[in-house]
Protein backbone atom coordinates (compact mmCIF):
# COMPACT_ATOMS: atom_id res chain seq x y z
CA UNK A 1 0.00 0.00 0.00
CA UNK A 2 1.27 3.59 -1.13
CA UNK A 3 0.82 7.47 0.59
CA UNK A 4 1.47 10.42 -0.96
CA UNK A 5 2.25 13.98 0.79
CA UNK A 6 2.03 17.14 -1.29
CA UNK A 7 5.11 19.44 0.04
CA UNK A 8 6.40 23.10 -0.99
CA UNK A 9 10.01 23.97 -0.13
CA UNK A 10 11.16 26.22 -3.07
CA UNK A 11 12.16 25.40 -6.30
CA UNK A 12 10.79 22.21 -7.60
CA UNK A 13 14.03 20.47 -8.76
CA UNK A 14 15.77 20.80 -5.37
CA UNK A 15 12.65 19.36 -3.67
CA UNK A 16 12.39 16.54 -6.19
CA UNK A 17 15.85 15.80 -5.85
CA UNK A 18 16.68 15.47 -2.11
CA UNK A 19 13.09 13.29 -1.87
CA UNK A 20 14.18 11.06 -4.86
CA UNK A 21 17.16 9.18 -2.96
CA UNK A 22 15.03 7.76 -0.07
CA UNK A 23 14.61 3.85 0.46
CA UNK A 24 10.21 3.61 0.49
CA UNK A 25 9.96 6.50 -1.73
CA UNK A 26 8.62 5.01 -5.08
CA UNK A 27 8.02 8.46 -7.29
CA UNK A 28 8.37 12.26 -6.99
CA UNK A 29 6.43 14.03 -9.29
CA UNK A 30 7.20 17.99 -9.99
CA UNK A 31 4.13 19.94 -10.10
CA UNK A 32 2.17 22.61 -9.09
CA UNK A 33 -0.96 23.50 -5.83
CA UNK A 34 -2.79 26.39 -4.32
CA UNK A 35 -4.05 27.56 -7.66
CA UNK A 36 -6.88 27.15 -10.41
CA UNK A 37 -6.20 24.54 -13.45
CA UNK A 38 -6.07 27.41 -15.90
CA UNK A 39 -2.61 28.81 -14.10
CA UNK A 40 -0.73 25.87 -13.43
CA UNK A 41 1.69 26.00 -15.98
CA UNK A 42 5.21 27.07 -15.59
CA UNK A 43 5.28 30.43 -17.40
CA UNK A 44 2.09 31.57 -14.89
CA UNK A 45 3.34 30.56 -12.22
CA UNK A 46 6.54 31.95 -12.33
CA UNK A 47 4.92 35.26 -12.60
CA UNK A 48 4.41 35.33 -8.88
CA UNK A 49 0.88 35.41 -8.57
CA UNK A 50 -1.56 32.53 -9.08
CA UNK A 51 -1.76 31.35 -5.56
CA UNK A 52 0.12 28.02 -6.61
CA UNK A 53 3.12 26.90 -4.93
CA UNK A 54 5.97 24.94 -6.93
CA UNK A 55 5.30 21.43 -5.41
CA UNK A 56 6.53 17.98 -5.26
CA UNK A 57 4.56 14.68 -4.84
CA UNK A 58 6.06 12.28 -2.78
CA UNK A 59 4.79 8.61 -3.35
CA UNK A 60 6.14 6.28 -0.41
CA UNK A 61 6.01 3.37 1.30
CA UNK A 62 4.45 3.56 5.26
CA UNK A 63 5.62 0.09 5.85
CA UNK A 64 9.51 1.68 4.90
CA UNK A 65 9.74 5.57 5.53
CA UNK A 66 7.23 7.25 8.16
CA UNK A 67 5.29 10.76 7.14
CA UNK A 68 7.66 11.66 10.46
CA UNK A 69 10.54 10.82 8.98
CA UNK A 70 9.46 12.67 5.80
CA UNK A 71 8.39 15.78 7.34
CA UNK A 72 12.10 15.57 9.11
CA UNK A 73 13.41 15.37 5.73
CA UNK A 74 11.25 18.18 4.31
CA UNK A 75 12.46 19.71 7.34
CA UNK A 76 16.22 19.49 6.63
CA UNK A 77 15.80 19.89 2.69
CA UNK A 78 15.03 24.02 2.80
CA UNK A 79 14.89 26.38 5.22
CA UNK A 80 11.59 26.75 6.47
CA UNK A 81 12.08 30.26 8.14
CA UNK A 82 12.23 32.42 5.36
CA UNK A 83 8.90 33.81 4.15
CA UNK A 84 8.45 33.08 0.34
CA UNK A 85 11.83 32.84 -0.63
CA UNK A 86 14.81 29.57 -0.43
CA UNK A 87 17.93 31.47 -1.43
CA UNK A 88 17.75 33.33 -4.87
CA UNK A 89 14.37 31.97 -5.79
CA UNK A 90 11.66 35.18 -4.63
CA UNK A 91 7.42 34.72 -4.71
CA UNK A 92 4.63 33.29 -3.18
CA UNK A 93 5.66 30.07 -5.91
CA UNK A 94 8.16 29.02 -3.43
CA UNK A 95 7.07 29.31 -0.12
CA UNK A 96 7.45 26.98 2.79
CA UNK A 97 3.94 24.61 2.65
CA UNK A 98 2.46 21.08 3.16
CA UNK A 99 -0.55 20.50 0.75
CA UNK A 100 -2.65 18.33 3.58
CA UNK A 101 -4.75 15.57 1.76
CA UNK A 102 -6.85 14.95 5.07
CA UNK A 103 -6.53 15.71 9.08
CA UNK A 104 -4.24 13.35 9.82
CA UNK A 105 -1.97 14.60 7.93
CA UNK A 106 -2.81 17.84 9.22
CA UNK A 107 -2.42 17.00 12.57
CA UNK A 108 0.98 15.04 11.81
CA UNK A 109 2.17 18.45 10.16
CA UNK A 110 1.27 20.90 12.64
CA UNK A 111 2.63 18.12 15.53
CA UNK A 112 5.95 18.26 13.57
CA UNK A 113 6.26 22.38 13.44
CA UNK A 114 5.57 22.53 16.98
CA UNK A 115 8.14 19.95 17.94
CA UNK A 116 10.75 21.96 15.98
CA UNK A 117 9.47 25.35 17.47
CA UNK A 118 9.82 23.39 21.19
CA UNK A 119 13.23 22.38 20.65
CA UNK A 120 14.26 25.55 18.82
CA UNK A 121 15.43 23.57 16.13
CA UNK A 122 15.63 26.80 14.09
CA UNK A 123 16.78 29.94 15.16
CA UNK A 124 13.95 32.16 13.24
CA UNK A 125 10.29 31.01 13.41
CA UNK A 126 8.97 28.48 11.25
CA UNK A 127 6.27 30.02 8.38
CA UNK A 128 5.51 26.88 6.81
CA UNK A 129 1.89 27.01 6.11
CA UNK A 130 -0.96 24.22 6.38
CA UNK A 131 -3.19 24.10 3.00
CA UNK A 132 -5.49 21.94 1.71
CA UNK A 133 -4.71 20.11 -1.25
CA UNK A 134 -7.85 21.10 -3.53
CA UNK A 135 -5.88 19.12 -6.47
CA UNK A 136 -2.21 18.80 -7.61
CA UNK A 137 -0.84 19.69 -10.59
CA UNK A 138 1.69 17.94 -12.38
CA UNK A 139 4.65 20.11 -14.06
CA UNK A 140 5.72 20.36 -17.54
CA UNK A 141 7.57 17.14 -18.45
CA UNK A 142 10.90 18.67 -18.64
CA UNK A 143 10.81 19.28 -15.25
CA UNK A 144 10.04 15.73 -14.17
CA UNK A 145 13.95 14.41 -12.53
CA UNK A 146 15.63 17.74 -13.91
CA UNK A 147 18.35 17.66 -11.29
CA UNK A 148 19.42 13.80 -12.35
CA UNK A 149 19.33 14.79 -15.95
CA UNK A 150 20.97 17.48 -15.72
CA UNK A 151 23.41 17.33 -12.86
CA UNK A 152 25.94 19.97 -14.20
CA UNK A 153 23.66 22.53 -14.90
CA UNK A 154 24.48 25.56 -12.37
CA UNK A 155 21.56 26.25 -10.54
CA UNK A 156 21.24 22.06 -9.85
CA UNK A 157 25.24 22.52 -8.93
CA UNK A 158 24.51 25.55 -6.74
CA UNK A 159 21.36 24.80 -5.21
CA UNK A 160 19.89 21.56 -5.26
CA UNK A 161 23.64 18.97 -5.03
CA UNK A 162 23.99 20.58 -1.86
CA UNK A 163 20.49 19.93 -0.61
CA UNK A 164 20.47 16.69 -1.94
CA UNK A 165 24.52 16.14 0.12
CA UNK A 166 22.86 17.34 3.38
CA UNK A 167 19.87 14.95 3.65
CA UNK A 168 22.63 12.34 2.12
CA UNK A 169 24.63 13.21 5.15
CA UNK A 170 21.90 13.24 7.98
CA UNK A 171 19.67 10.36 6.69
CA UNK A 172 22.81 7.82 5.75
CA UNK A 173 20.96 4.63 6.79
CA UNK A 174 17.58 5.85 5.03
CA UNK A 175 19.48 6.29 1.50
CA UNK A 176 18.30 4.05 -1.41
CA UNK A 177 21.88 2.72 -3.10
Amino acid sequence: MSASIVLAGGCFWCTEASFEQLKGVSDVLSGYAGGAKETANYKRVCDGNTDHAEVIRVTYDPAVISLDTLLDVFFDAHDPTTLNRQGADVGTQYRSAIFYADESQKEAAAAKIKQLTDSHHFKSPIVTTLEPLVEFFPAEDYHQGYAQLHPDQPYIQGAAIPKVCKIRAKYADRIAR
